[in-house]
């Protein structure tokens, strides 16, 4: 569902209704507390149960489908490292796993960051070009490949980015973009950088804007900054986190404050599709319940 909008350069705009997605980071200790954590999720209200892609944390595609066996709500990955990914066993995978949760799968990519892990799979972490190469590879010949299978339900891809190549790349070729936490870093305030990248995005995607979903990474959500612990974003970014409470992927304030908040994004940006951190997830339920 639409609903009609004027955005903030006067133009009637459609605006997508709200979805509400969990990364969830936490390693469950037995199959029977990952479903419980699955169904803690549909039960709160959310739309998609993501799972991120790094060493230590769950396998995506099995934890997914172990979802999809207690959930009726869609599932995504939140993003794969597409650095590391070779186009033939992902679309392997991605069939596989669309086959097995009826469809319901989101694949969600990104160029990866972390070089231990690159490491690890025994190749180069090379340099943000190489990087954003090897997404843009992975993207189309993934995409062909699944095409190619004819029972199979269209694969809704997402590119994360904010880098001016990558937001080019995620607005030409995404179904949905989501911006990470670091979309809130430049010039100007936080707002200010991200409505920036949001511009970059218009421009490029051309008359498909309006096919395109927007998508907010938050990665903290509270009544006040000290609620919310930003140590690991603090010591990555170098910034306090009265800094970073000014990021529009950290979310301060009342529930009614964080939903003004939000629907003001909505209308300026474009912005509908949130993804929040596993352990926030129960307080922005609270917000999540009005803006249903």
């Amino acid at each position: 569902m639409r609903l009609a909008l004027i955005a903030a350069r006067g133009v009637v705009m459609d605006a997508r209704s709200f979805r509400f997605g969990v990364s969830l980071v936490e390693v469950a200790s037995s199959q029977s507390a990952w479903r419980a954590q699955a169904r803690e999720i549909e039960d709160l209200g959310y739309d998609v149960l993501q799972v991120p892609d790094h060493l230590g944390m769950p396998a995506p595609f099995p934890a997914l489908v172990a979802a999809a066996d207690v959930t009726s709500i869609r599932l995504g990955t939140y993003v794969l490292n597409a650095g590391v990914l070779s186009p033939a066993y992902l679309a392997r995978d991605v069939a596989g796993t669309q086959r097995l949760t009826d469809g319901r799968l989101e694949l969600g990519l990104g160029a990866g960051y972390v070089p231990a892990e690159f490491a690890a799979a025994g190749l180069p972490f090379g340099t943000p070009g190489s990087r954003l190469r090897k997404l843009e590879e992975v993207l189309t010949r993934t995409r062909e490949l699944l095409a190619a299978e004819a029972d199979l339900h269209p694969t809704p891809i997402m590119v994360a980015a904010s880098g001016d190549r990558a937001l080019a790349l995620a607005a030409r070729e995404a179904d949905i973009l989501s911006f990470p936490i670091n979309a809130g870093f430049g010039a100007g305030t936080p707002e200010q950088a991200l409505g920036a990248r949001v511009e970059r995005v218009r421009e490029a995607a051309g008359q498909r804007i309006g096919d395109l979903e927007l998508n907010l990474f938050v990665a903290g959500v509270g009544a006040r900054v000290a609620d919310i612990d930003l140590s690991v974003i603090s010591a990555a970014s170098g910034k306090s986190p009265e800094q970073l409470a000014d990021l529009p992927g950290i979310l301060v304030g009342s529930p009614r404050d964080i939903a003004d908040t939000l629907l003001r994004y909505r209308e300026e940006f474009g912005i509908s599709y949130i993804s929040v951190l596993q352990g926030h997830m129960k307080t922005f339920a609270e917000v999540l319940a009005l803006l249903r």
